[in-house]
């Protein structure tokens, strides 16, 4: 990489941190100005153009990086799943430790999800529904290995990830005994939609046996 080059992406992401650093409960990327998250990251607001055609491009790339950073971490949470087990567990606590990294980038998946911008409400359900159906493979596989199978994974995984936003959401400004608190309610409230699923799956099953 040339040194422009390189310079060219440290500004860039220069800008990214800049509008992440002004995210915060009360302020979401709708109120955010170029000019201020210009200077903040040390430019000037004309030269913000040389990087991005319009703020709402450079927010399009905080949700991207938002939700690949997730998808890596739960990615890596398979691994500790296959040495420790406990796949709910480790995937909450995995979950919880990337709230604790990007909380700014999750104020804004939270925040655009529901905003006015097509663009972001598009952007941030693409990136859920990628989380939702890798987590529903894990679901089909586990239950195959323990013979525990559900009928709609998906369904079963949409549910848990809505689940895990809305907690996450709380999350975010608990002091730490709330956060622990909220931690085990969450793994409770997960193991009770896989539990019911399997249930409702084998009810089925049998009732399809039977007619």
């Amino acid at each position: 990489m040339s040194v422009r080059a390189e310079q060219k992406q440290k500004t860039r992401r220069a800008l990214m941190d800049a509008a992440l650093n002004q995210l915060t409960a009360d302020r979401g990327f709708a109120n955010l100005s170029l000019r201020e998250v210009a200077r903040e990251a040390g430019i000037a607001p004309t030269s913000f153009y040389r990087h991005f055609n319009e703020l709402d491009e450079l927010g399009l790339a905080l949700v991207d990086e938002a939700g690949l950073a997730l998808r890596q971490l739960m990615r890596q949470a398979r691994k500790r799943i296959e040495k420790n087990g406990s796949a709910i567990s480790t995937s909450v606590d995995t979950f919880m430790e990337y709230l604790a990294s990007n909380p700014s980038h999750f104020r804004l998946l939270l925040r655009e999800r529901t905003g006015l911008s097509i663009q972001f409400r598009t952007a941030i359900k693409a990136e859920i529904n990628h989380f939702a159906t890798e987590l529903s493979e894990d679901l089909r596989r586990a239950g195959e290995l323990k013979n525990r199978p559900i009928d709609d994974p998906q369904l079963v995984a949409d549910t848990m990830v809505t689940v895990m936003f809305n907690q996450g959401s709380e999350a975010l400004d608990c002091l730490p005994k709330e956060k622990a608190d909220l931690k085990d309610r969450l793994k409770k409230e997960l193991r009770m939609i896989l539990r019911g699923a399997e249930i409702v799956t084998t009810e089925n099953r049998e009732a399809g046996r039977t007619s």
